[in-house]
């Protein structure tokens, strides 16, 4: 018989260059998949915009309608006292 530690190391060079061979990369997506991600995440970021814009936009509002109720109020204060 030949030498056991010789057929080890060949068993694993071929073991080796079998993985190396084995491991290839997958081809690259088409370019028109990453332009409709694109279209996905810009179409996300403008509803958390829409989200955050929204509410603040009916809170300046409504600070509009309460600077005019005080006022009102103060002008109802200012003729009681006259």
């Amino acid at each position: 018989m030949k030498n056991p530690r010789r057929m080890m190391i060949v068993v694993a060079g071929l073991v080796a260059v079998g993985g190396l061979f084995g491991c290839g990369r997958e081809a690259p997506a088409e370019k028109t998949t990453a332009a409709s991600g694109n279209a996905v995440t810009e179409a996300v970021g403008q509803a958390a915009v829409d989200a955050v814009k929204v509410p603040m936009d009916k809170a300046r509002q409504t600070e509009g309608v309460l600077e005019k109720s005080a006022e009102q109020s103060a002008a109802e204060i200012n003729k009681g006292t006259r």
